[in-house]
């Protein structure tokens, strides 16, 4: 029988009022970028379904910063599968998860913006490498579009 509303477990408690925008990797980030000069604006939309944690418009850059729990991180996201009474809507919840990452991202470029999306640890590891992967001037298309599991941002692999 599976679940059709979340059951409240002990283990999950944690989880309760987690922050959606704003979060510490988020602002690390953002000093950094705007510490190598770059200029920014928050969350703004881009497109219905799309809105960046921040944007560089004068680079056309919208830049995405994932939760290595929220998002599947290839060294930190979940290895096994889920269980527990909620472990289908778990597994519901990040599968669209991933979906709304690669809709937003398609929308974005669809928009003319360079997308640049990155984990949570890569930030956490070193912010000012990350900044500067972001704010570097390339062609269009050699810049870092997409996270994945067998390319993270360019120079910058997850922390262990």
């Amino acid at each position: 029988m599976v679940a059709e509303r979340w059951v409240s477990t002990e283990r999950g408690a944690h989880l309760t009022g987690r922050r959606k925008v704003n979060t510490a990797p988020e602002v690390l980030l953002r000093k950094a970028v705007h510490a190598a000069g770059g200029r920014f604006r928050l969350h703004r939309q881009i497109a219905k379904g799309c809105t960046p944690d921040f944007v560089l418009p004068s680079r056309h850059i919208a830049v995405f910063v994932d939760g290595c729990f929220w998002h599947g991180c290839p060294e930190h996201g979940r290895k096994t599968p889920w269980s527990g009474p909620n472990a289908e809507l778990w597994a519901d919840k990040m599968r669209r998860n991933a979906e709304r990452d690669r809709r937003s991202t398609q929308l974005a470029q669809d928009h003319g913006w360079h997308v640049v999306r990155v984990w949570e640890c890569q930030v956490r590891r070193d912010a000012g490498a990350v900044a500067h992967a972001v704010m570097r001037p390339q062609e269009p298309d050699q810049r870092p579009v997409f996270h994945s599991l067998s390319d993270p941002l360019d120079g910058v692999p997850p922390a262990r």
